[in-house]
């Protein structure tokens, strides 16, 4: 069976999106699926002989089109899979079209849509007036019917769509009710590489890596950095804990987003700067980007004794790097968001206070420092969540049954 991967964000592209995209092409490639990936001309993949890379996408604009419709041709695929974030594609939306592109070729190619973001499509208003003239024909084309602003055919023309937390499949009912019956929740599981630590071998490496003894404590952020991260709330709570406690050591995992998010260039560097204002920089480490397939990350995560995610919009099932820190069962302090999956029960996987409060983030902080009681019940709580929740063999085969039943019985 060959499955069609469409994305605009691919390894050597520092995004979560990158990284998740190669290892679910990778989960798929061992169950034995024919995996090929459209992508953009500088994402040339990982060097991965089970999964055939196409790097020929330009500007994902409206002009290639014609590229796309004679890819799919040759490609022939018995499945498409769309990673879709308006963000991915420079807000254009052709991409919006590809279902029903996709059909008018292959009748009976199933067409899966999985939405990285609900509240980030495309913008038609932003781009030229031939350009929306062009969508305006595009629509007549697709059929005026159902044909939605900011995700024009996708939630009407897939035959399934992914939600990777319960806000975005709210505001994917929100915007097409029909869809109900055709979204899956599926979060994305750990994007990288995960070490083993039997016998704390894993641990100790990291630390060791780190310059640390056993007896500091190590309070760490696990992602790529840009504004809505909220980071400097991290470094003003880390600021106090320190005076307070000279054992604690702030580690940072990750670099510069590689997607163009507003405020995203220089916020690595202003966080930095911060840290300096603040006179913790000689307690911080600043890792930079890892690659996810190597181990580097995963032993600095076993090295960590809390995590926090102290995100504006709040932490959901859909935040990758919180996968990877309860995969590495640890303690982690998170921010609340307006609407919060059930899955996270405070004081009993998670900790969680509201956004922008570093007096919060300091107070829990401090307690998880104090109680050896309480980390170990986090830990526990973050290694059933991340069984229950995160398991890429549990996710590859729900995007399997997703892609279509009958591929899901045919894969071993």
């Amino acid at each position: 069976m060959k499955v069609l991967v469409i994305s605009a964000a691919y390894p050597p592209m520092h995004a979560g999106e990158a990284t998740n995209t190669y290892h679910l092409c990778r989960k798929l490639a061992e169950h034995g699926i024919d995996v090929h990936v459209l992508t953009s001309i500088s994402n040339v993949g990982t060097n991965d002989p089970r999964i055939r890379v196409h790097s020929i996408m330009q500007t994902w604009g409206w002009f290639e089109l014609i590229r796309i419709r004679s890819f799919l041709k040759s490609c022939a695929p018995d499945a498409v899979f769309l990673m879709y974030i308006g963000l991915m594609y420079n807000f254009h939306p052709m991409v919006t079209f590809l279902p029903t592109l996709c059909k008018s070729l292959f009748q009976n190619v199933s067409f899966v849509t999985r939405y990285e973001s609900a509240f980030v499509g495309a913008d038609p208003s932003k781009t030229s007036l031939l350009s929306r003239l062009f969508r305006k024909l595009m629509v007549r084309w697709a059929g005026t019917t159902d044909v939605a602003y900011s995700s024009g055919t996708l939630l009407r023309d897939s035959d399934a769509i992914i939600a990777l937390c319960e806000r975005h499949r709210a505001m994917l009912l929100e915007e097409w009710p029909p869809v109900s019956g055709k979204v899956a929740l599926i979060p994305p599981p750990p994007n990288l590489f995960i070490a083993s630590n039997a016998g704390g071998v894993a641990r100790e490496r990291g630390r060791k890596r780190l310059g640390l003894t056993s007896a500091e404590f190590v309070v760490t952020f696990f992602g790529y950095l840009y504004p809505i991260k909220g980071i400097e709330t991290l470094l003003r709570a880390f600021a106090t804990v320190s005076v307070q406690r000279p054992e604690a050591r702030l580690l940072f995992i990750g670099g510069k987003v590689g997607l163009d998010v507003d405020g995203g260039a220089s916020y690595f560097e202003e966080m930095q700067a911060l840290a300096k204002e603040l006179r913790i920089d000689g307690l911080t480490t600043w890792t930079g980007a890892f690659k996810s397939e190597e181990e580097e990350a995963s032993l600095l995560l076993h090295a960590s004794d809390v995590c926090v995610l102290p995100f504006l919009e709040g932490v959901q099932l859909n935040n990758s790097s919180f996968a990877s820190m309860v995969a590495h069962g640890l303690p982690i302090i998170v921010t609340r968001g307006p609407l919060m999956d059930k899955a996270f029960v405070h004081r009993e996987n998670v900790l969680t206070c509201e956004p922008r409060d570093h007096q919060a983030v300091t107070d829990l902080l401090l307690e998880v420092m104090d109680h050896a009681d309480l980390r170990e019940r986090l830990r526990t709580g973050a290694i059933k969540l991340a069984a229950e929740w995160f398991s890429w063999d549990t996710a590859t085969e729900k995007t399997l049954t997703a892609l279509r039943p009958r591929l899901s019985s045919k894969v071993a």
